[in-house]
């Protein structure tokens, strides 16, 4: 890394306060394109019932919004980062079926891949804290989120349910974040270039390569032949500190604590309302996210529900060396073996958690 830190700029380095996603991130899908789609799922149910994970660009065929999609990774990687696609009809496709179209869509932008050691490829961002036993992760309680990215190329969801109240997604752009750091404070910036280890769970490592903290420190900052890159784990980055993987330094705290104040200001930060049927798509290389706390209903078959994809995209470029390594390829085949035909749907996640 040289010396002399240079600043994204663009339209990726946009402020929260500055835009309008209803404006500059919203997409509506055409009468046309709803055709196809309702026609593509047709196609599908021919073939009987599949799994999930049969969902492919030939079993879900898309013409017109294959060329949409096309457009749409253009937008994440050189554009703002992130799109809101409006359109589809909760009235007209249920639970079960949405997941159908949400994975013929995820098919056509790139590959669905595995979100963690238990092997789906579909997620559900579900508040379950007061139905289960064990200890949830964030995205299953109703608690605010600080931000971050996800793993791999794309993250993306699809809003079945909204919350009884709040549960805002809030966004923002690494990047400039990354541009006020080094033009405020350019050593704070350094740190963040020369990274941290980043600790994962215990099941995801056990399922996976084995690593339960990161080989090397990884790169919160990258810029490789002018093309930056983000990778934010605060912290997962804290939970190694913790558990005395790495000795942090005052510097470090101070790089970490700066990004987390910038990227959570009112300045730099986007709040998004997904309401039924959106689907949002989110760049991990540009774009960090969390989400507002929320009221949520008692029934769980009331409660807010989005469900999640992840997706690399073959045609972009490998992450930098120095972030690949939370993000082990190696992983992704293991974690499919724990995986279950029909696992993910929507319905039959929902019986698991209704009471008799």
């Amino acid at each position: 890394m040289n010396d002399a830190l240079s600043p994204v700029g663009g339209r990726r380095a946009w402020l929260g306060s500055a835009i309008d996603y209803r404006q500059d991130g919203l997409w509506q899908l055409s009468a046309a394109e709803l055709t196809e789609i309702d026609a593509a799922l047709a196609t599908l149910k021919t073939r009987g019932d599949l799994d999930l994970a049969d969902i492919t660009v030939d079993t879900f065929p898309l013409y017109t919004v294959g060329r949409f999609l096309s457009r749409l990774r253009d937008e994440l990687s050189s554009g703002l980062g992130f799109v809101l696609i409006r359109g589809l009809s909760r009235e007209r496709y249920g639970d079960d079926d949405l997941a159908r179209i949400y994975c013929g869509l995820g098919a056509h932008l790139g590959v669905i891949i595995p979100q963690s050691g238990n092997g789906e490829i579909l997620g559900h961002v579900l508040n379950v804290a007061d139905l289960v036993d064990e200890q949830v992760r964030g995205y299953r309680s109703a608690q605010s989120m600080n931000m971050h990215c996800d793993g791999h190329d794309v993250v993306s969801l699809l809003c079945l349910r909204e919350a009884k109240d709040g549960g805002a997604s809030r966004i923002a752009s690494a990047a400039a974040v990354h541009d006020r750091m080094i033009e405020t404070n350019p050593d704070l910036a350094r740190v963040l270039y020369e990274g941290m280890p980043v600790m994962r769970s215990q099941m995801d490592a056990e399922r996976g390569d084995g690593k339960i903290v990161t080989s090397d420190s990884v790169a919160l900052f990258s810029q490789n032949d002018g093309v930056f890159s983000s990778c934010v784990h605060i912290a997962q980055t804290r939970d190694a500190a913790r558990a005395g993987y790495f000795d942090i330094t005052t510097e470090q705290e101070a790089a970490l604590d700066l990004f987390c104040e910038l990227s959570s200001s009112p300045e730099f930060y986007l709040d998004m309302s997904i309401a039924p049927g959106d689907i949002q798509f989110l760049n991990n290389r540009l774009i960090v996210h969390g989400r507002t706390p929320y009221e949520d209903h008692e029934n769980v078959d009331q409660r807010r529900h989005l469900m999640r994809l992840w997706v690399n995209v073959p045609s972009w470029p490998r992450r930098p060396d120095n972030q690949q390594d939370i993000y082990s390829m190696a992983d992704l085949p293991r974690w499919a073996q724990f995986r279950t035909p029909y696992m993910e749907m929507p319905e039959r996640y929902l019986a698991q958690f209704r009471v008799p």
